[in-house]
């Protein structure tokens, strides 16, 4: 259902962690004149933990309003809470999201039926397209891919962002990409598992470099990887820059160096440290985009 180069946008705020629509509009056309193929409104690397309720509504339903239908929306509404993810996917469907993405229930370590009753129950009940996200270094929780394929038969269960391994899309594709499109939830293996059978990246990177990561993913979807792999070389070293720190701090930061966006992130997570300030900046002069 949706292709390509998709950017989990990070969440613009003023240096009191309030939320900067400005920015946020002036990203809205960063990635659309750049090539970005969906944006993923408050996902993970959006900050939804640390927003409230309005404040997550607010950003999804403002995003869709500047999209104006150009390229999709995909609202992050994934919670630990059942009831909360219910309520933010039907919000988001109501503010007029294409798609949902809901990553595990993080913290509580649901057993492998109580994450298909979770995903089922938010299907059956909101009728938008949902992609699963499992993101197990993150979550402490591990969609299996029996239990994907179980909710593979759901119908408006459509893709899945798989952010483990290579081995785990592999597997994926293998098991039910017949039924599900696949995702990479991390940009490092993006190419390679575009190019077994991953319909597209879920992207940290594409905040910052929007058009190779489009590129790259065009390229690995047409199986074209002699360019694939020359754009994923490229830009290794800034892949691996964005994630000196926990994500989604390196990667707000090098979005401040281009001037997209104020320098605010919220408690619990800081500022880039100032050691890393060089790292960053090197890879993104290496890469071309500073």
């Amino acid at each position: 259902m949706f292709r390509g180069s998709m950017v989990a946008v990070v969440t613009p705020m003023q240096a009191d962690g309030a939320l900067d629509f400005e920015a946020l509009a002036r990203l809205v056309e960063f990635h659309i004149e750049n090539g970005t193929d969906a944006i993923i409104a408050v996902g993970t690397t959006g900050e939804s933990a640390t927003l409230d309720f309005e404040e997550h509504i607010t950003v999804v339903r403002k995003v869709v309003e500047w999209v104006k239908d150009r390229v999709p929306v995909i609202a992050g509404t994934g919670a630990n809470s059942t009831t909360e993810a219910l309520h933010l996917t039907q919000r988001s469907m109501a503010a007029g999201a294409d798609a949902c993405l809901l990553v595990t229930p993080y913290y509580n370590k649901p057993t492998q039926e109580g994450l298909y009753r979770h995903y089922k129950l938010i299907a059956d009940t909101v009728p938008i397209p949902q992609i699963l996200y499992n993101v197990p270094g993150r979550t402490a929780c591990d969609l299996k891919p029996e239990t994907v394929e179980r909710l593979a038969d759901v119908p408006n269960i459509v893709g899945i962002k798989e952010a483990s391994t290579l081995e785990r899309i592999q597997e994926l594709v293998r098991r039910c990409g017949d039924r599900l499109d696949i995702y990479s939830g991390d940009d490092g293996i993006a190419a390679e598992a575009i190019l077994s059978g991953a319909k597209g990246v879920i992207s940290v990177t594409a905040n910052v470099a929007p058009r190779l990561m489009h590129e790259m993913s065009m390229a690995a979807l047409a199986g074209d990887r002699a360019k694939a792999e020359a754009i994923h070389q490229q830009l290794t070293v800034l892949h691996q820059a964005l994630f000196v720190e926990s994500n989604p701090i390196p990667v707000k930061w090098a979005v401040g160096q281009l001037g997209l966006i104020p320098s605010g992130i919220r408690l619990p997570l800081t500022p880039l440290s100032e050691s890393f300030h060089p790292a960053v900046r090197a890879a993104m002069q290496q890469v071309g985009v500073l």
